[in-house]
């Protein structure tokens, strides 16, 4: 009977450990366009970056994702966000040349965002103002977002418009999160 059990479960051991088909990037959570000169063959990845509340710093890239050229200065791409992150936070969808090739942004390396941030919350809330830690050289210290009335999941702030009914905005599926270098 144990034997038995062993060739059942095989076939479900196997499906679950097939990797993640590659899907085009507008299958996935989150998706834009990359505009600018990355210059000669980068490695481009996609990582969510940002601050948990209270201060925890997040700067992951292993999740799916697909870069796809389009031109010289143009590429598509998509990401999936994770369905349940540690916490609440803050976070923003960075493209990097993964220069060194360790799967994660580090310091130095060339780097494009914009100025939409990605919110969680496991409840509908308000959250509080949140500065940007030292993590982001970019922006150490810049006020990421201010007070804010959230829906529970992720939700999207655009800094560039005043906060309104709409803005931030619960979010399934994200569109055009176009990143510009």
């Amino acid at each position: 009977m144990k034997g038995r059990l062993s060739l059942y479960l095989l076939p479900l051991l196997l499906v679950a450990c097939q990797g993640k088909d590659v899907l085009a990037p507008e299958q996935y959570d989150l998706s834009g366009t990359l505009h600018g000169d990355w210059g000669t063959n980068p490695s481009l990845r996609l990582a969510l970056v940002g601050t948990g509340i209270p201060n925890v710093f997040t700067n992951d890239s292993t999740y799916a994702q697909n870069v796809v050229k389009v031109n010289d200065t143009t590429r598509r791409f998509g990401l999936d966000l994770p369905r349940l992150p540690n916490l609440a936070g803050v976070y923003q969808a960075i493209a990097f040349d993964d220069r060194n090739n360790n799967a994660k942004y580090d310091v130095g390396e060339p780097v494009a965002r914009n100025r939409l941030w990605l919110i969680y919350s496991p409840t509908d809330a308000t959250t509080p103002a949140v500065n940007l830690p030292e993590q982001f050289p970019w922006a150490a210290g810049e006020e990421a977002i201010p007070e804010l009335n959230v829906k529970s999941g992720w939700n999207v702030y655009n800094r560039a418009e005043k906060i309104s009914p709409t803005n931030p905005s619960p979010a399934g599926k994200i569109t055009g999160y176009d990143i510009y270098r």
